[in-house]
């Protein structure tokens, strides 16, 4: 189904590289005239980030050598390759060159007398018997830069370019671009291929994909599909590719696909999962799917917030076009495994049901904010951060973020160590301080009270089995649940520390809310005690206030908290996640602008 829905993409996207062309960055360019002689060995790094990167260029695919070999093969590329291969610079780079001559010679013999050829070839002779030349060359001034130098260093890619042409590559010169393509082999076997249907020349090894991390900036080459030889993954005699016949055409158009989504704005990182999406026509969900989820650019920090707020206003202004549309669409997550790369999740829909899945996301994550938030829409990758430890995405579960995206894709309930990673965070930030400031650090952000809410309200949804209501995105003083209501009471005890004692360095919050928040008998009716005696001394110092935060206590308690029920022993982890929201909206209910004479 991947493979095919891959297939399928590349036939529908004639911009792609067409069979026996692949697109890679290019670091070096060599320019050749007629005679052999280099005119010029031009460097084409560039900044991308923070990254300098190559210039991305088609240029000829023989086969798996196109993207397997490594710096120490001997299965050169045509026209193009690292350093070592291309210019016999390096270690054991004699052998290699000699590897890329005879490639070069045995495809193009007695099939083009194109003089840019001629000067090519002429040049790979030159450089071969007289090393100091090409010494003297990779010597030159423009090559100083200490960006241009690591990638000699680091066998940067080469290719060429014919001196009377301006910009476009001896590789894409029409007497030699037509004579490249899939090169057959008499040793090959023919079969029917499982992707096209067609009879085929079997792919042997399928083309690696590239840009899955194994860590971050660190893309490595991967295979989806591969047979290990003798290694008992071998059946019915079979070796190799023939277990799982893919054309050869078939195998390069997918992975062509595969490469092309990977290296495109049709993809973003979620946790350890390199995932990438694409519709089977052409789909506007294509370019907003990314937005949704992704850190916006510094150039354009709204891309997201206006992304998400059209998606939530569709319904409301009628602007449903891409939402209502049947158009089917994929995504595909892809983790690094050894040589292999893991399927992490992969979902079929169609745009419309995704849109309305990524739309309940969003409206489950909507609480009330505080006022120095100004990004109503939190990323993917603001809600990982607010619950990995010591705020560093490599500590999280490695499947968490795969299992999260999933969910908000096809709509089910949330993984549940997204709740446990929720409270664990804010247990342990719950007494720590801002090293710069001094000042309390807050615990529960929100992000995690977000995250937490959207966590119980996609739980009660699915499995309800306490029959619950969803909570509220502001306070909701008519929430019965015990856990809610402890929330409640907690930070209105903690307002009343606060109103005797302003300048107070430590609350209640840095030593009890982790006890507070699961066993409640234990620590609750202590810092009620407490509670009392700063109420006296409030009803002495501020009458109007105290009325007020007695108003608040007997309201939080009429429902039998203190009463009827008392305080239970231990709190169920919704529970807690129920404390924790009770808790955050009742201190954003605190700070809300006040009125005329009122007393928060």
């Amino acid at each position: 189904m991947i493979l095919q829905a891959l297939y399928e993409y590349y036939q529908r996207k004639p911009s792609l590289p067409r069979e026996g062309w692949i697109e890679k960055e290019i670091d070096f360019i060599v320019v050749v005239d007629g005679q052999g002689n280099c005119r010029a060995l031009n460097p084409m790094i560039e900044r991308v980030g923070r990254n300098w990167v190559g210039k991305t260029y088609e240029v000829p695919a023989i086969g798996p050598q196109a993207l397997k070999h490594s710096m120490a093969g001997s299965d050169p590329n045509l026209l193009w390759d690292n350093i070592s291969f291309a210019l016999g610079h390096g270690i054991n780079g004699k052998r290699k060159a000699r590897h890329f001559r005879k490639e070069l010679r045995d495809w193009f013999r007695g099939k083009t007398d194109d003089p840019a050829m001629l000067g090519l070839r002429r040049f790979l002779v030159h450089i071969a018997r007289r090393p100091a030349q090409l010494e003297k060359l990779l010597n030159t001034s423009n090559l100083q830069r200490p960006e241009v130098r690591r990638a000699l260093d680091s066998g940067g890619t080469v290719t060429f370019r014919f001196s009377e042409d301006t910009d476009s590559l001896i590789a894409h010169r029409p007497a030699i671009h037509s004579l490249v393509g899939l090169k057959q082999d008499a040793k090959e076997q023919l079969g029917v291929c499982l992707l096209s249907g067609e009879r085929d020349a079997i792919a042997r090894l399928n083309n690696s994909i590239e840009g899955i991390y194994d860590k971050p900036g660190a893309p490595a080459r991967k295979y989806l599909v591969a047979f290990q030889k003798n290694m008992g993954f071998d059946s019915y005699g079979k070796e190799q590719g023939t277990n799982a016949p893919i054309g050869k055409r078939a195998a390069f158009a997918y992975t062509t696909a595969l490469n092309h989504l990977l290296a495109s704005k049709q993809r973003m990182q979620v946790g350890d999962a390199s995932t990438v999406f694409w519709a089977a026509t052409d789909s506007k969900m294509e370019s907003l799917l990314s937005q949704f989820f992704d850190q916006p650019p510094e150039d354009n920090p709204d891309q997201g917030t206006n992304a998400v707020k059209e998606l939530l206003e569709a319904p409301l202004t009628g602007t449903t076009a891409i939402y209502d549309s049947g158009t089917r669409f994929h995504v595909l997550g892809l983790a690094p495994n050894a040589a292999r790369a893991a399927v992490r999740f992969w979902y079929v829909a169609t745009v419309g049901e995704l849109a309305g899945h990524i739309r309940q996301h969003f409206e489950d994550l909507e609480i009330v904010r505080p006022q120095y938030v100004e990004r109503p829409f939190l990323s993917l990758k603001a809600l990982l951060l607010a619950i990995s430890p010591l705020d560093d995405l490599d500590k999280l579960p490695p499947n968490l973020a795969g299992d999260f995206m999933k969910s908000i894709l096809n709509g089910s309930a949330y993984p549940h160590t997204l709740l446990t990673g929720a409270l664990r965070r804010i247990h342990t930030d719950q007494a720590k301080k801002d090293k710069k400031s001094g000042k309390h650090k807050e615990h529960v952000t929100y992000a995690r009270a977000a995250l937490v809410k959207a966590w119980l309200n996609r739980q009660t949804r699915t499995t309800n089995q306490n029959q619950e209501t969803e909570i509220t995105m502001a306070l909701d003083e008519s929430n019965p649940n015990i856990g809610y209501r402890l929330g409640r009471l907690f930070a209105v005890l903690e307002k009343i520390q606060e109103d005797v004692s302003p300048r107070i360095n430590t609350t209640i919050r840095d030593s009890y809310f982790g006890s507070a928040s699961s066993t409640p008998a234990a620590v609750l009716p202590t810092l009620m005690r407490r509670g009392q005696n700063h109420m006296t001394k409030l009803r002495k110092e501020n009458p109007g206030l105290y009325v007020n935060r007695d108003k608040q206590l007997q309201s939080i308690h009429c429902c039998g908290v203190d009463g009827v029920v008392g305080y239970p022993p231990v709190l169920s982890l919704p529970d807690q996640g129920r404390f924790v929201i009770g808790y955050y909206q009742q201190r954003q209910e605190f700070f809300k602008p006040k009125t005329e004479g009122s007393q928060q």
